[in-house]
């Protein structure tokens, strides 16, 4: 269950989730009643019950024979629900129906690849190539994500459009099926990508970045760096480039290179914090404190976002006093509501915790600042006790919160991630089914509380069900594809599982899902590349906790 991150993607469902979720039993529908097979649907959906909802829509389409737009919704959640067959067979009405859109021929290549009918996925794609506005690469690459499989098929079928010449003559087409083999691993594939696209567009910078990039993951980083250090002066004219190249230069673990990419060029609150950021992961205490030493220069006038940062800097000094000062200096405004929370956490870290906790509950009973503040009050001072291994204070905190506001999701979801922790996987469920109560299509709750269930408990079938329903919601959020990657796992259907936790890590570098994946792939005896992955996660966060007990599970 990995920190969100939003991927864009062209075949997304937007389904709204705003009833309440159905009972079990539905109304069963007479096969001519097409508004009742919708309605039925619609519950079954919204009940995490997609094999379910696809046998519905499946039904309202065909009896509703003239509707193109039933038919198209079944097709896709159909294919959401991982149900070929009747994807197939709803896509059949759709073509009979309606016009040969970008939108039909994506599904069609999609339902193509995951059939293995690589022939009809590829004439589908160059089809799609060949459109002539941006839309048509767009929905050639997100059927080539979503009906993945195996990334060796999908490497596999780019280089036959390689080989078609079918990659239309557009550089942001040819960095995002660069981008897509890099992320797939397809190390071959992405090469000869790269080495065409610097062809076509020998003086264009995004390629020489994605180059870079290229060279970055295939183990040339001296090559890399020295291509970076070429588009440096064209970072000053083109500034969205900078944070480009201080990634790879952090992706090739050169932090203080990062930070003097960024450096170059006009300077705002935000380049300067990315740096201030960047020199402490390196732990370069001097040339942070020469940056400290330059803003501090520019502190006369108070400028509310400079002192904030000044303080954060002085933090990463690990000069706690100096910064409660900088949050000391901020005047009002909202800024000042950020500086009070920022200075009980200074207290907390100059050991005087009292005041630390005094500070977090004069936030909470002021009137005069809003809501949302004070319930981030609330939130740091349970933090503040979790850090000071306090139980007792830490839910005394989040209790006081919820008497204020008793329906406060925010708090109810910190108190359930707090008794999952402690391995009160009741107590956790009943506070996430309480803020389904009040916010049935909340997919953060959705999410966490089916994976809870998947990877604490053995209500695989319900934990699938919740997780479905997140996805109707959010098809392509990395974290909900990991946790329903997970639940296939704990079902005991590996295969599909991997199809789906390498998806989401092909959107997501994270340490959870390289952490399943490792385990999933070590159970399926592939060791090797199980222990890859579990180095990948190692190196994103080594106290992760499903990495802790993946190798502890493996022995690995």
């Amino acid at each position: 269950m990995p920190a969100m991150m939003r991927i864009a993607a062209v075949f997304c469902l937007s389904l709204a989730l705003a009833a309440p979720a159905a009972a079990k039993k539905t109304t069963t529908a007479k096969p001519d009643d097409g508004l009742t097979a919708v309605m039925a649907g619609e519950f079954a959906l919204q009940a995490g019950r997609l094999p379910e909802a696809t046998q519905w829509y499946l039904q309202a389409a065909r009896a509703e024979s003239g509707d193109a737009g039933l038919a198209e919704r079944a097709t896709r959640i159909a294919l959401l629900a991982g149900d070929d067959k009747s994807a197939a067979q709803a896509l059949k009405l759709w073509q009979q129906r309606g016009k040969r859109t970008e939108v039909m021929r994506g599904a069609e290549a999609t339902l193509a690849l995951r059939q293995g009918d690589l022939a009809a996925a590829r004439r589908e794609l160059i089809a799609l190539l060949r459109e002539p506005d941006d839309l048509g690469w767009r929905f050639a690459l997100a059927a080539l994500t979503s009906g993945q499989r195996k990334p060796e098929v999908v490497s596999k079928t780019i280089g036959e459009l390689l080989d078609a010449n079918a990659l239309p003559g557009k550089l942001p087409a040819w960095i995002g099926f660069g981008s897509l083999a890099q992320r797939l691993d397809q190390k071959d594939l992405a090469e000869r990508i790269v080495g065409e696209a610097v062809k076509r567009f020998p003086n264009e910078p995004r390629i020489a970045l994605l180059h870079a990039s290229q060279l970055r993951q295939i183990g040339k980083p001296d090559e890399a760096a020295k291509l970076l250090a070429t588009l440096e002066p064209a970072s000053l004219l083109v500034p969205e480039l900078r944070s480009g190249i201080a990634y790879e230069y952090d992706a090739m673990g050169q932090p203080v290179a990062a930070a003097q990419a960024m450096a170059r060029g006009p300077q705002d609150n935000r380049t300067y914090g990315t740096r201030a950021s960047l020199l402490a992961k390196a732990k370069d205490q001097a040339a942070l404190a020469a940056l400290y030493d330059e803003l501090r220069k520019q502190a006369a006038s108070p400028d509310p976002q400079r002192l904030l940062l000044l303080g954060e800097i002085a933090q990463f000094l690990e000069r706690p006093q100096e910064a409660l000062e900088w949050y000391q200096r901020v005047p009002g405004g909202q800024e000042r509501v950020e500086a009070r929370l920022r200075i009980a956490n200074s207290l907390y870290e100059l050991g005087r915790k009292d005041e630390a906790f005094a500070a977090a509950r004069k936030m909470q009973a002021d009137a005069a600042i809003d809501d949302t503040a004070r319930q981030a009050a609330y939130l740091l001072e349970a933090e503040l006790r979790q850090k000071d291994k306090d139980d007792a204070g830490e839910f005394d905190a989040l209790a006081r919160g919820l008497a204020a506001w008793p329906d406060d999701n925010a708090i109810l979801y910190a108190r359930a991630l707090a008794w999952e922790r402690r391995d009160r996987i009741d107590h956790a469920e009943a506070d996430l089914r309480r803020i389904l109560v009040t916010e049935p299509e909340n997919t953060a709750a959705l999410n966490a509380l089916g994976y809870t269930l998947a990877d604490r408990t053995n209500r695989y079938q319900e934990a699938l069900e919740l997780i479905d329903r997140a996805r109707a919601a959010e098809p392509d959020d990395a974290a909900i594809i990991d946790s329903f990657g997970w639940v296939l796992y704990r079902l005991g259907r590996i295969d599909e599982a991997l199809v789906q936790l390498r998806r989401a890590y092909t959107m997501q570098k994270d340490p959870e899902i390289a952490a399943h994946l490792g385990e999933v792939l070590w159970v399926q005896g592939q060791k090797d590349e199980a222990r890859k992955y579990f180095e990948e996660s190692r190196k994103l966060d080594p106290e992760n906790r499903s990495l802790l007990r993946a190798l502890q599970k493996t022995g690995a």
